[in-house]
């Protein structure tokens, strides 16, 4: 089966976007890789890593819109309902926005607990505890 090696992530602004992934990225245990001025990197160990851009200079410099062709959304799978709580407070004081409050979404399961947050260039990320049907963390 193939494994996610990478994401790369253009954003609006360079620093602005480290101020509110390194928050989250080292809240979700990712690392630190590298910072350079045409990228900063976080790793999970030797698995994926993730990567954010400066947009190119012949970008219009708008945020992604949701729904938009192309990026739509990640979503980090978490082991409470308290992780999906803690992971949307340091997005809230990392500067992300509130696209929807921490809540059971009962129409993906009705184990499904999320929240949704998006950045200043409108990448959105979800935070998700949907554990098995039988597991009694519900």
């Amino acid at each position: 089966m193939a494994l996610l090696d990478h994401l790369g992530i253009s954003v609006l602004d360079l620093e602005q976007g480290r101020r509110q992934f390194h928050p989250v990225l080292t809240a979700l245990g990712y690392t630190l890789g590298i910072e350079a001025p045409h990228g900063i990197s976080w790793d999970n160990g030797d698995e994926t890593e993730i990567i954010i851009f400066p947009i190119r200079d012949d970008a219009d410099g708008s945020p992604h819109r949701h729904g938009e062709a192309g990026w739509q959304h990640l979503a980090f799978s978490v082991g409470s309902r308290e992780e999906v709580d803690r992971l949307h407070r340091v997005a809230m004081d990392s500067g992300w926005t509130a696209v929807r409050e921490p809540k059971l979404y009962p129409r993906f399961s009705a184990r499904y607990y999320a929240s949704f947050v998006e950045d200043s260039s409108g990448i959105r990320l979800e935070f998700v505890h949907n554990p098995p049907r039988e597991s009694s963390d519900s």
